[in-house]
């Protein structure tokens, strides 16, 4: 007697717990494909942008015309221009209060960027919890189907009076695509979870630096007592 050990046909052969469990991890794979390729393109947009605003703002364009194109330009801008428009918008809404006090006309300004900068960082981080979640607990799901799969093939063969490896490899086999599946849900979620924390970082450090540099713009403006150039 010949199997058929296509997984399609193992499957269809498989008990419903072990479908049910394939089904499960056959939609995480296509949601986290899905976040993948979002994240991939929100992430290459982010740098894109981001390069963008940084060559402008290095170009010799006075604070007030980038500030006045950021405000213009919030929703579609970079994050490293929102972080900039919050730290200027705090910075000339101090200087219109008259607060004389460089430190605090400092501090506010980084304060208002150090909080643009976080909604920023977690806006760049949807979906790395999934990705991670998929990538760690995938491998132990389709475990679980195979280990019931085995379970149910072993209670099937208890009545037979004789058991030979061609009456056994179904049943192993059907249970262990329940493995193979789970690894092929988690392997690309724990590559791209790592790919995209690496670029999320690297864009965290830009942001952070810009902070720091405006901050020094924007002290070696009070010391010439404008903030109309840099």
């Amino acid at each position: 007697m010949t199997h058929d050990f296509s997984i399609v046909s193992l499957l269809l052969n498989a008990s419903w717990v072990v479908q049910a469990v394939v089904l499960l991890l056959l939609t995480l794979s296509v949601i986290s494909w899905a976040a993948i390729f979002r994240k991939l393109f929100a992430l290459k947009r982010v740098t894109t942008l981001t390069e963008d605003f940084e060559r402008e703002f290095w170009s010799g364009s006075s604070l007030n015309d980038l500030y006045a194109g950021a405000t213009q330009n919030a929703r579609q801008g970079s994050p490293m221009e929102r972080i900039f428009a919050s730290g200027m918008r705090e910075y000339l809404k101090l200087r219109e209060r008259r607060i004389g006090d460089s430190g605090a006309l400092l501090d506010g300004a980084r304060r208002a960027m150090r909080a643009s900068y976080q909604r920023e960082l977690d806006a760049m981080e949807v979906n790395l919890a999934f990705l991670a979640s998929v990538g760690s607990v995938s491998p132990y799901v389709g475990l679980f189907g195979t280990v019931w799969g085995i379970m149910h093939a072993f209670t099937g063969l208890a009545a037979l009076t004789q058991v030979t490896l061609a009456t056994v490899a179904p049943g192993i086999a059907e249970a262990l695509v329940a493995t193979a599946i789970g690894l092929f849900a988690a392997i690309p979620a724990v590559v791209a979870y790592n790919r995209f924390a690496h670029d999320i970082d690297r864009v965290a450090n830009r942001l952070e630096t810009f902070i720091e540099e405006f901050s020094n713009i924007l002290h070696r403006n009070l010391g010439a007592g404008t903030a109309s150039g840099h």
